[in-house]
């Protein structure tokens, strides 16, 4: 079937077209089959989909760290760029890649579906990642190599462009990618089926092993390969690699439950501050006498979209959901007049930002593993035994490490003990879990603190072993499957209909935000130290005094957890009313 074909039974068959079966075995929140057709719990979804979902993951996990992995060392090695400026850039880059995955969000909820953005944007991948593995093989894109009578070449203005070219391509792509697959994968499980809502829990903490396998992989396997063969071996086996992942995707395309495109949710949030707006000026009151516009069918007048109870929260936005004025004659204009799940989806978003914007100092955390981690890796002795050199990349598979470890303990032991005190189906709550995985992250940033002022002050630091950095590694791994975990559950969770990938896409974007912010920090030290003798981020970091970096990061970490605290304790879950 081709793609276009497949395109057009998505989205425009009738659900309701089913063929005689037990009403038992159909799912009940909206989702169809390949066919259009409302779907069959016998058939699809569940165990009978989300293996593909999550070996495509870890496939295309596996390509995307190996590049993160290896990009400051080919930018500092391969195109001459100083260390600072290649962690900016690098910054920046990630920093692009999350944010892009709002707009492929966008797409996905409002156009085109969650599986069918996740396929083209794959494509998208698949050709920045060719133009990278040329960029690494075609000696006349790079600039030459040094030698002892002159300085470094530079990268000319056409070998940077192609490169950059490649990035913006696997930017745009990851854009539509990850903020659809965990939510496609939590659309094969129908949260009405008791049975299946334990199962979509179970699927998220599989999901995030998945990442760290294909992690686990792409930081060993192919960084090692890289480090012998070279960066064209070291990103071309990535690029097949993601391919493949596609390729698994496909397989699983009849098993699958869908969810068609329910319209654009930012224009139904702009539609419901206009009215809001026009209805205050018109001297409109919030009443509790006066009854909000609701349609009388089952269902929402958003496609798909199941209704949304009135929650007591941001009062003033009621007003557009409010029939005082007499002009209005057209009740279908939502320009006019919008209902109340209209302004609930609105009232949701409005909850959950501040909660999203209060967990960004993880992220800030999150980007020294690909910057100054790494950077301080390439300064420790990494021999392992007499022939074996650890490529400095491979360090971050010690943060692997810890998620293989806290999540199956977690799930087997902690949750249940939890569970018999808090009366919690999930022992802690998804908000307390993001709360503690903040609370480790301080820690592992006063780990980095230390090892490095030890470093520094060290008579011969390159004695050292790497290893003196696992702590940093493990416990900033710790923080992250505690954290992401519970940012999966909560945002998909607490995500109306409409909205479930851009839900997604904003806890993912916040990875991007930290990245630009821990790029302006970066340069705000700069200027503020200088590039000379005092200087606390120098290109050689035996130069440098990046301890004191670090436990600016530890406090903004500080700071930012009593913020998140005091934001979680007010937070009230649309479940709640």
């Amino acid at each position: 079937m081709s793609l276009i074909s497949m395109s057009h039974q998505l989205l425009h068959t009738d659900p309701n077209t089913a063929t005689a079966t037990s009403s038992m075995d159909l799912v009940t929140n909206g989702s169809v089959d390949f066919r259009g057709r409302v779907a069959n719990k016998r058939k699809t979804g569940g165990l009978k989909a989300t293996p593909f979902i999550i070996a495509n993951e870890a496939a295309e996990r596996l390509s995307a760290f190996t590049v993160s992995a290896s990009l400051v060392l080919y930018l500092t090695k391969e195109m001459k760029e100083s260390l600072p400026d290649a962690a900016t850039h690098v910054s920046d880059w990630v920093g692009a890649t999350y944010l892009l995955m709002l707009l492929g969000a966008f797409i996905a909820d409002a156009y085109l579906g969650r599986y069918l953005t996740v396929v083209l944007s794959s494509a998208v991948y698949l050709a920045g990642m060719i133009l990278l593995t040329v960029s690494a093989s075609v000696s006349s894109l790079r600039p030459p190599p040094c030698t002892e009578q002159s300085t470094c070449p530079s990268a000319t203005p056409g070998q940077s462009a192609f490169l950059y070219c490649a990035l913006a391509l696997v930017a745009l792509g990851t854009g539509g990618v990850k903020p659809n697959v965990p939510s496609f994968g939590a659309d094969q499980h129908d949260e009405n089926d008791e049975t299946e809502l334990s199962y979509k829990y179970t699927f998220f903490n599989f999901f995030f092993l998945s990442i760290k396998v294909g992690a686990m992989l792409g930081l060993t396997v192919m960084v090692y390969i890289e480090q012998e063969k070279g960066y064209a071996w070291g990103f071309g086996l990535p690029t097949g690699i993601m391919f493949a992942s596609v390729v698994i995707l496909a397989a699983g395309f009849p098993r699958y439950r869908y969810k068609k495109p329910m319209g654009s949710v930012f224009t139904r949030f702009v539609q419901v501050v206009v009215v809001s707006v026009r209805n205050h000026f018109k001297g409109v009151k919030v009443s509790p006498d006066v009854k909000l516009y609701e349609v009388a069918t089952e269902d929402s007048d958003i496609v798909g979209a199941r209704k949304l109870s009135h929650t007591p929260q941001y009062r003033f936005l009621d007003k557009a959901a409010m029939m005082e004025d007499p002009e209005i004659t057209d009740i279908n204009n939502r320009w006019k007049l919008c209902t109340v799940t209209q302004v609930e989806e609105l009232k949701t978003f409005l909850r959950v930002f501040p909660v999203w914007a209060s967990t960004i100092a993880l992220s800030l955390s999150l980007a020294q593993q690909s910057t100054f981690f790494l950077a301080q890796s390439k300064t420790l002795d990494r021999h392992l035994g007499p022939n074996f050199v650890i490529p400095p990349g491979s360090m971050q598979v010690f943060a692997v490490v810890n998620a293989f470890i806290t999540v199956p303990i977690y799930e087997r032991f902690v949750v249940p003990v939890i569970k018999r005190k808090t009366n919690h189906h999930r022992g802690f709550t998804s908000l307390q879990r993001m709360g503690l995985g903040l609370f480790i992250s301080i820690f592992a940033l006063a780990s980095a603190a230390a090892v490095e002022h030890m470093r520094r002050t060290h008579p011969n630091p390159q004695s050292l072993s790497v290893f003196w950095l696992v702590p940093q590694f493990f416990i900033l791994g710790g923080a992250e499957s505690f954290t992401y975990v519970g940012q999966l559950e909560f945002f998909y969770d607490e995500a109306t209909d409409g909205m479930k990938s851009v839900c997604g896409a904003l806890f993912l974007s916040e990875i991007g935000i930290g990245s630009w912010v821990n790029s302006a920090l970066v340069k705000i030290v700069e200027r503020a130290t200088g590039t000379g003798e005092n200087g606390w981020l120098r290109d050689d970091l035996n130069e440098s005094k990046l301890y004191y970096y670090y436990s600016i990061l530890a406090a903004i970490s500080l700071v930012n957890l009593f913020v998140y605290v005091w934001v979680a304790r007010r937070y009230t879950s649309r479940h709640q009313g």
